[in-house]
């Protein structure tokens, strides 16, 4: 039997970079879809986004696909930001915020709890957590829930934690770059990615809060869904 015949007829795996066929959300950067699996941020799996700082628009990267799922009147969920969203500029990004639900963990333990009811749940379509100090038993949790649901679910983590295992399907690394931010892609399924895209992002406009924001949000604006997470026995 020849190669061809084999891949005619076993399921082979053939190793095509970063464009098989897998559920993804598309990014809203053309260049960054053409080098994720399925053209975008790929669902049913642990994305981790790796970051040196706050503020370099880690989450500006993430808007748009957002943006696309809430607009589509399906539930995004943030576990635990590190600061309160900011109503008005996630609405300016296209965000639909009655499809939007935000979740306060006291700790790391309720947070995983949390993620894996969220993820649990058919409603949610998009699901992104700050996990700054999880362990590889945590992120393999987080990534077998990502698994049992159809959403996109991505990880914020510090940029120090490329050198450690991951059990996550897609890790990218960001740093600031002139005119936007750089994208190391470090793991994905296929090829591994050959250089970095340079994208350019609006900063510093930002989703989540800072003391330069006004303390309210104009009226018309309607907050975000603020949950806070009982403490979980």
């Amino acid at each position: 039997m020849d190669l061809a015949e084999i891949l005619q007829r076993q399921p082979v795996w053939r190793g095509s970079p970063a464009l098989a066929a897998v559920p993804a959300v598309p990014t809203g950067f053309v260049p960054l879809d053409a080098e994720l699996p399925g053209g975008g941020w790929p669902a049913g799996v642990l994305t981790e986004i790796l970051a040196n700082a706050e503020g370099i628009g880690e989450l500006q990267l993430l808007l748009p696909a957002l943006a696309r799922l809430t607009s589509a009147g399906k539930r995004v969920i943030w576990l635990a930001p590190p600061h309160v969203p900011y109503a008005p500029g996630l609405s300016a990004a296209g965000i639909d915020l009655s499809n939007l639900a935000v979740v306060r963990a006291p700790g790391r333990r309720d947070a995983l709890w949390a993620a894996e009811q969220a993820l649990r749940a058919a409603s949610c379509r998009g699901f992104v957590a700050w996990f700054p100090e999880a362990r590889y038993a945590e992120l393999r949790r987080l990534a077998l829930a990502a698994e049992a649901s159809a959403a996109f679910v991505a990880v914020f983590r510090p940029l120090a934690a490329a050198h450690e295992l991951s059990p996550a399907a897609l890790r990218i690394a960001l740093e600031a770059a002139r005119g936007g931010i750089a994208v190391r892609i470090l793991k994905r399924r296929g090829a591994p990615a050959a250089a970095p895209l340079y994208l350019h992002v609006k900063r510093p406009a930002h989703a989540l809060g800072r003391p330069a924001f006004p303390s309210a949000p104009p009226r018309h604006v309607r907050e975000p869904r603020r949950l806070d997470l009982p403490v979980h026995a």
